[in-house]
């Protein structure tokens, strides 16, 4: 394979990873915030913190969709490099133009890779709150 497009790979793929990382990260700081509001609720006996919680989740939820579509997008653009000759090479990072289908923010988020993970996350919210309504 040619210098040329092997580096333009390297670059789009680079690009997917840290597409993935941030992922990765954002369900990671879901996960903390949604348990520090928890333990906060539990401390004070509060259940409005319980209840920030209902606009962390779909925030953190939105902003991992925007990635997983970033992601998608640039999985795209790197399957089009991947078929063209060394001369077609002119290192464009611009995969804005495989946006469509499953690489749109609504489908990346109510895609299967995400549903599951923010659903439960919801779900536990809404059984917490309800633990502290009928416990206290």
């Amino acid at each position: 394979m040619e210098e040329k497009k092997l580096k333009h790979l390297e670059f789009i793929q680079n690009t997917i990873i840290r597409m993935n990382s941030n992922s990765f990260m954002i369900k990671g700081w879901t996960i903390t915030l949604v348990a520090a509001l928890f333990a906060l609720a539990a401390k004070d006996a509060n259940i409005n913190y319980v209840l920030i919680s209902y606009i962390v989740i779909p925030i953190f939820w939105g902003l991992d969709g925007y990635f997983l579509a970033q992601e998608r997008q640039y999985r795209g653009l790197y399957d089009k490099v991947r078929t063209i000759n060394n001369e077609g090479i002119d290192f464009s990072m611009d995969a804005s133009s495989y946006a469509a289908g499953k690489a749109t923010w609504l489908c990346s988020v109510f895609s299967i890779t995400l549903i599951p993970f923010y659903l439960v996350s919801t779900g536990t919210a809404v059984g917490v709150m309800f633990l502290f309504k009928y416990l206290s």
